[in-house]
């Protein structure tokens, strides 16, 4: 998280971006197609676990290595628990009862819940009129696709989506948490909290789903794996922490916009997944408030519709803040 200004997106950026959102969005596809043979805690561990591998070695190979001292251990092992354990865990266990789409959409909850935890737990990131009304409409946006069935009582349908949605709490946590890592470089931050994530996800995974009692899974089970743990998790976390270093957390933000895109793409065409139009409605309520929350949608169209006003919008502008 950043408390500047929004930084320039060039064509590389741009591009980084795109990628970014179809590995995060092909993540629900890979976990869905992996949790029909794996427990959701035996996918998460392979998933930090493969990843931490790979993340490490890059490390080693880049010159640098993780720090040695117990305090910044235990600032990767709280940021491992928030922004991996808990998340990856209530997203594999929610996709167990609702699509891989379904799953993406309630994601892209994370900045809501994002802006209100940084109203409140920090002095730099204060709610304003634009992120407010985003926070309205996204959260409106969430009942809309959960309100109906809800009404009808707490079925697994039910507990699946709230268990995607406890995870964008658990995501907004992490994203206040992470400041503290500034100063480390982002490829050490990365391999920091997926290594202590793994070591908390270990035991919890030997207990609740021992391997020795599983079948063997099949090839494509494990194709799956290792393309959420590389691909999903790894790769997505360098370009992530390097979309971040050059163009900022607000541009950064846009990637929400696309994830769930690449998701119900591949949730229809490769698994055959159909969403109802309450869903429909409530991404479009979701993408207003994210729209609202990031501000440069409304500001452009302001300077498109009202030319004048918009050149005596500056300190309108400063007043944004990266989430």
């Amino acid at each position: 998280m950043s408390a500047g200004i929004n930084k320039v997106m060039g064509p590389i950026e741009w591009l980084l971006l795109v990628i970014l959102s179809i590995l995060w969005g092909g993540s629900f596809f890979f976990a869905k197609v992996a949790l029909a043979e794996l427990h959701p805690f035996t996918l998460v561990l392979c998933r930090v676990g493969l990843a931490a591998l790979t993340l490490n070695l890059a490390v080693l190979m880049r010159g640098e290595r993780l720090p040695g001292d117990l305090r910044q251990w235990c600032a990767f092992f709280a940021m491992g628990a928030l922004n991996n354990l808990v998340p990856f865990s209530l997203i594999s266990w929610g996709q167990t009862q609702i699509a891989s789409g379904l799953a993406a959409i309630l994601n892209a909850a994370t900045p809501l819940f994002t802006v209100v935890v940084a109203h409140v737990l920090t002095k730099d990131e204060r709610l304003t009129t634009g992120r407010g009304t985003g926070v309205i409409l996204g959260f409106a946006g969430v009942a809309a696709m959960i309100g109906p069935e809800a009404l009808r009582g707490l079925d697994l349908h039910v507990l699946g989506e709230i268990a995607v949605l406890a995870a964008t709490l658990a995501y907004a946590f992490a994203g206040i948490f992470g400041r503290r890592f500034r100063g480390l470089p982002p490829l050490v931050t990365a391999a920091g909290q997926v290594t202590a994530t793994t070591i908390l996800m270990l035991p919890i995974a030997l207990v609740v789903a021992p391997p020795w009692t599983m079948a063997v899974p099949r090839f494509e089970t494990w194709g799956a794996v290792v393309a959420i743990a590389l691909l999903s998790t790894a790769v997505g976390y360098t370009i992530y922490f390097r979309i971040l270093a050059v163009a900022g957390a607000t541009n950064l933000l846009l990637v929400t916009f696309l994830i769930p895109v690449s998701a119900l793409l591949l949730g229809a065409t490769l698994l055959g997944e159909r969403l109802d139009a309450h869903h429909f409605a409530g991404m479009a309520l979701i993408g207003l408030g994210l729209a609202a929350i990031d501000g440069r949608p409304l500001a452009f169209l302001k300077r498109r519709m009202w030319p004048a006003t918009a050149a005596g919008g500056g300190s309108e502008r400063a007043e944004q803040r990266a989430l």
